[in-house]
């Protein structure tokens, strides 16, 4: 962004955020149809699996990867934390995993009230009232995949290099 070539021969940190879409437990019910796995849903799993792994597998020596919660299927290494936006400040439900090497969890920094979630989903409550928290959330991919810069801050403040 200076406009010079600059030279790095090895990365000192990644912070990953691979695509979800086939990954996350959110889509088992598009993988598993009236009991069959649908292949090609299967296969693009399996890809994003191997590009998640990618990252996980990178010769660096601190990493963080960042993603929903993964369906079992696809055997991720075990995520070391999980995150809500609204512990840094920005006031949504949105339930991130961090993969963490070599990198200590991120503790809140502003803990506030949540108004809503950020991905719309279903009403899983006993009694459905439809009311504006079973209302709340997107829909769109591009918007759902948001990095919260309450979280964003909290990376960089507490990973930054002592």
């Amino acid at each position: 962004m200076d406009d010079k070539s600059h030279y790095i021969d090895a990365w000192d940190l990644l912070i990953a955020h691979p695509p979800c879409t086939y990954l996350s437990k959110a889509g088992a019910n598009r993988l598993i149809v009236n009991g069959k796995i649908q292949e090609p849903r299967y296969e693009n799993g399996i890809r994003a699996r191997d590009f998640f792994l990618k990252f996980w597998n990178s010769d660096v020596e601190r990493i963080a990867i960042e993603n929903p919660v993964p369906m079992k299927i696809w055997e991720l290494p075990q995520y070391s934390q999980i995150i809500q936006p609204y512990m840094f400040g920005d006031p949504y439900i949105k339930t991130t995993c961090l993969w963490l090497k070599n990198l200590p969890m991120l503790f809140a920094t502003d803990v506030v009230v949540p108004t809503s979630k950020w991905v719309s989903a279903s009403d899983h409550r006993a009694k459905k009232t439809g009311d504006a928290w079973a209302k709340s959330g997107h829909r769109s991919a591009k918007v759902r995949s948001k990095t919260f810069p309450g979280i964003a801050n909290a990376m960089s403040m507490q990973w930054e290099p002592k």
